[in-house]
């Protein structure tokens, strides 16, 4: 067997191990065997490519591989669970700047690339600038190191179309130029020109985004990673960093289609939109009223304790507060006592998607007990108490029963219908959209206030103490 063909075997035993990892992903269940797989796949995909290239001096490799482990080890160790969505976040960008570099490093005006290698470079360069960029961005609305909400001004669009624009003809110039003539003498600087308009338009392609719609633009910034990742393949002509590529590109864009399904809107409006820069009250929908129904601790452990059925929605809030592993205990006692207990977890809960699942299966919640708002919206009338821990806008009836309000459509969980909603929260103030919840003045509803933790452990309390 030569060593070109045994290399090919290699890529292919590599990509099968992607996809499978890929496969195993979709299940809590199998979700860290899967990552596993995938990664155990990119190793020998690495090892592979190494050897085939001939490398002789590994120095910068080592060194890189060591300092990457380092800096993965510490985030993974210190980042909490709330900032999860910032690490990946940033994560797209590096995979976005990775592969814009390694297109500028294979970009050499006087090496006469033919123009389908040079249009993958500008590819690479183009989307992985976008994504660094546009990454960076959804890093800071989500850390809340600058706003949440959108940043709109007068010709946006008109604005980002010129930038595009101008990306698409200066690209045109670097891949098809015709050396010794004028435009030919240009290359580099159009070249230069792309990877600067890149960055820019990353950068006005977010920040009219608000952050209620973060999770479809984190599916969206990764999708663009794995597409530049691909683009780069093409660059350096390996197979696996194609096909690793296309297989993200292609997750990251149904994983999107997911979130926009979930949300009721279309990638379109999400992306331009600018949804969420209306201002709190009444704006878009009709006016909140009403007067809310406080509880203590110690009530709401009465409705819970002669509950046979109870429904746990959980939201940002309880990431938090870190109160994930509170509520697994909460979730033991009501089983000890005899109810049956049900997670209902909604695609775009959180600020990343998964985010409420991650939280739930670190705190060793059964996967069994996790179900979709359509799997548990049909029986909710029978159910005795939901239990809404840090959640708005997924439960908002508003989605439901307000046209003019702007999440109308959004499939939510309808808290509302059950016999008694207890919902754990600071205050009365709007989520994450912006948008005020009529749910708080239900005659059904009950408002814990407080820190989701402590008002969840002041609950296994009263539960102990019987």
């Amino acid at each position: 067997m030569n060593q070109t063909l045994l290399i090919e075997i290699s890529y292919v035993a590599a990509a099968v191990l992607f996809i499978f990892g890929l496969k195993m992903l979709s299940s809590p269940a199998t979700a860290r065997r899967g990552n596993m797989i995938s990664a155990i796949g990119m190793l020998l995909a690495i090892v592979v490519t190494l050897v085939s290239r001939k490398i002789i001096a590994y120095e910068w490799i080592i060194g890189g591989i060591l300092l990457g482990g380092i800096i993965g080890a510490v985030a993974a160790r210190k980042i909490s669970m709330t900032g999860m969505p910032e690490m990946v976040a940033i994560f797209n960008g590096f995979g976005g700047i990775a592969s814009l570099l390694v297109g500028w490093a294979e970009f050499h005006p006087s090496d006469g690339h033919a123009p389908a290698k040079l249009i993958a470079i500008v590819m690479a360069v183009l989307i992985g600038g976008v994504t660094f960029t546009g990454s960076l961005v959804a890093y800071g609305k989500l850390s809340g190191k600058i706003t949440g909400k959108p940043v709109l001004f007068g010709g946006q669009k008109v604005v980002n179309a010129l930038i595009l624009l101008g990306a698409v003809v200066c690209g045109a110039i670097c891949c098809f130029a015709v050396d010794g003539t004028e435009l030919g003498s240009t290359r580099y600087t159009m070249f230069i020109v792309v990877v600067v308009i890149a960055f820019v338009l990353g950068i006005m392609a977010v920040i009219p985004i608000g952050g209620a719609d973060m999770p479809v633009v984190i599916s969206l910034l990764n999708s663009y990673s794995g597409l530049a990742a691909c683009a780069a393949g093409f660059v350096i002509l390996n197979n696996i960093l194609i096909v690793s590529g296309a297989l993200v590109g292609a997750s990251g864009i149904i994983l999107t289609k997911i979130m926009c399904k979930a949300m009721n809107r279309s990638l379109a409006n999400v992306l331009f939109s600018g949804f969420g820069s209306a201002p709190a009250a009444g704006a878009g929908g009709a006016d909140v009223q009403g007067e809310a129904k406080p509880i203590i601790a110690g009530d709401a452990y009465f409705l819970l304790e002669a509950a046979q059925s109870v429904i746990i929605v959980p939201g940002y809030g309880m990431a938090v507060a870190q109160a994930q592993h509170a509520v697994r205990e909460l979730c033991d006692q009501l089983q000890e006592n005899g109810c049956d207990v049900r997670f209902a977890i909604h695609p775009v809960a959180g600020r990343m998607p998964g985010h409420m699942n991650v939280l739930l299966a670190e705190a060793n919640v059964p996967y069994d007990q996790l179900f979709e708002p359509d799997d548990v919206n049909p029986t909710m009338e029978m159910v005795d108490v939901a239990v809404v821990i840090g959640a708005n806008d997924v439960v908002n009836p508003s989605a439901r029963d307000d046209k003019t309000s702007p999440i109308y459509g959004m499939p939510t969980i309808d808290v509302d219908r059950a016999r008694t909603c207890i919902v754990l929260k600071r205050s009365l103030g709007a989520g994450f959209a912006q948008i005020e919840n009529p749910l708080f003045f239900k005659e059904n509803t009950r408002m814990l206030f407080g820190d989701a933790k402590q008002s969840v452990s002041a609950l296994v309390g009263e539960f102990k103490s019987e």
